[in-house]
């Protein structure tokens, strides 16, 4: 493991019909002590993701036959693998799309080396933590339980998956419960520091964590905004 990339040797599927583009992000990832392979179509990359189990993939969006889009949704069914999306586009549809398919970052062509090595770890990163808690169950009232242990939710008993990105959210809004946290320390505990201004997305996955635990998501109960400021968990004071 490098001591400057602590996520040297993960494998890396990097999924683009573009032969330049493969070789460009290779190159760059094996320099940066990842291992590499890749796909050339979304049927290559389904298949792969089967057979070579990688610890995250670089996902093409513009592709003949299969978008990246419809690759997406096709891994998620078999995989819960950390997707980058990759795409000469930067509209705010498109990254509404990828987030709601279950990417979990999403890079604009053209991009530097450096800015595809941050991206790469960024996502590793959440992904992997936070790997451990003060308390592994917390009964938050009678219709909301958490348990940290397994990165999941029970709402009125029915088990609810987070993905990473949601459970590292949600740990840190339950870590500061009943505090204000400001919308740019959420984005970069979550996300990492070059994301702090990225609002956007902040809105986005609030919006996902609440269609899974709220009962009304124009009303919450439990992840309420507090305007211009961030955002505060409601923690009943007997759950504390």
């Amino acid at each position: 493991m490098s001591a400057t990339n602590p996520f040297a040797g993960k494998l890396i599927l990097v999924v683009d019909d573009e032969p330049r583009m493969i070789k460009f992000v290779q190159f760059n990832l094996e320099l940066d002590g990842f291992r590499v392979i890749s796909a050339e179509n979304g049927l290559q990359a389904v298949d792969k993701v089967r057979t070579q189990l990688p610890d995250l993939i670089i996902l093409d969006v513009m592709m003949p036959q299969m978008d990246g889009f419809e690759a997406l949704k096709r891994i998620r069914v078999v995989s819960d693998v950390p997707v980058i999306m990759l795409t000469v586009k930067d509209e705010e549809d498109d990254k509404h799309i990828a987030f709601s398919a279950g990417a979990d970052d999403y890079l604009t062509k053209p991009f530097s080396p450096r800015e595809l090595g941050d991206r790469v770890k960024a996502v590793l990163r959440r992904v992997s933590g936070p790997s451990s808690t003060a308390q592994e169950e917390l009964r938050v009232d009678d219709r909301l339980q958490i348990d940290f242990a397994r990165r999941e939710v029970l709402v009125d008993g029915e088990r609810k998956n987070l993905r990473p990105t949601e459970w590292r959210l949600l740990y840190h809004l339950i870590q500061n419960a009943n505090w204000v946290v400001p919308s740019e320390i959420l984005l970069q505990k979550v996300w990492g520091y070059e994301y702090q201004d990225d609002v956007q997305l902040l809105r986005l996955y609030i919006a996902y964590l609440r269609s899974k635990i709220e009962i009304d998501t124009g009303n919450p109960q439990y992840i309420l905004t507090e305007r211009g400021v961030g955002y505060r968990f409601a923690m009943p004071e007997a759950a504390e």
